[in-house]
């Protein structure tokens, strides 16, 4: 389970310090995002919110694409927010540190919610989208990216295998990665927020490193992101070296062409609100 204070604190710091291959990992998911926001995107000027905008790279590329939008990222994280705020500044883009239902009610009314994997940590899911619901205009739009099944997403299911777990196990649905991974689930909770939505399933390739040396960069990512990394943390340091072999094993086995990808899967929401959900 990785709940709000995991993002304002340990978790989010890791991801800050690991943006460029977090950013990375998602390359092959990312234009189907891209393209998905600009079709949902209204035709004349709008304002836009990234739930759990990490280091800005889905705001940033929103608000290129669309000068005439005022685009707003928030997130938990401080260091996420501060590396968002350092890539090219743009002058119809902002991002702040707060509760995303918060940030909402701040920037209202909102045409269009986005969120590239994000909004799986919500502590109350129905609630948090029905907020977010009342600071929107009528008609406003919400995209979003998550996780499909952990068995679909090899980078989690095998890694966890390598160190003993049941990788092939359902995920529970704590807030956490594959929060978001039964599409009927998530379907009800849009539904009972005021929102009408539809999935798209997209498997992408999870690429976990390259270079000189791409499974030794592979390791080191596992070991700061994802879900193995609170493994080797916690582990006694004994145990550590060989725990990271097991890990490189594993993505020596997804080595191919000089890189190391794994399979993976997303579920790509698009959703409009109810028209009596205001």
């Amino acid at each position: 389970m990785t709940d709000t204070r995991d993002w304002a604190g340990q978790t989010g710091d890791a991801w800050a310090q690991e943006w460029r291959r977090t950013d990375r990992s998602f390359a092959a998911l990312t234009p189907h995002l891209g393209a998905a926001i600009l079709a949902a995107a209204p035709s004349a000027a709008f304002q836009a919110l990234d739930i759990g905008c990490g280091a800005g790279q889905t705001a940033h590329a929103l608000a290129a694409a669309r000068p005439d939008a005022e685009v707003t990222g928030v997130d938990l994280s401080q260091p996420l927010i501060e590396a968002a705020r350092a890539r090219s500044p743009l002058a119809n883009l902002r991002f702040t540190v707060a509760d995303a239902t918060i940030a909402a009610a701040e920037v209202s009314p909102v045409d269009l919610y986005v969120s590239r994997h994000g909004v799986m940590f919500f502590p109350d899911p129905v609630a948090a989208f029905a907020a977010l619901a009342q600071a929107a205009t009528p008609g406003a739009r919400l995209v979003f990216s998550c996780f499909a099944e952990r068995r679909a997403n090899r980078f989690a299911a095998d890694l966890l295998a390598a160190l003993g777990e049941d990788g092939e196990a359902p995920a529970s649905d704590a807030p956490g990665p594959f929060a978001f991974a039964d599409p009927a689930r998530v379907g009800a909770i849009l539904s009972a927020a005021g929102w009408a939505g539809e999935a798209k399933r997209v498997d992408f390739a999870y690429r976990a490193g390259e270079g000189e040396d791409p499974v030794g960069d592979a390791v080191s990512f596992f070991s700061r992101i994802g879900p193995v990394a609170s493994l080797l943390r916690e582990a006694p340091e004994a145990e550590r070296p060989g725990l990271r072999a097991r890990v490189a094993e594993a993505c020596a086995r997804r080595l191919h062409d000089g890189a190391v990808d794994f399979p993976a899967a997303a579920w790509l929401w698009s959703a409009s609100l109810s028209e009596h959900a205001r």
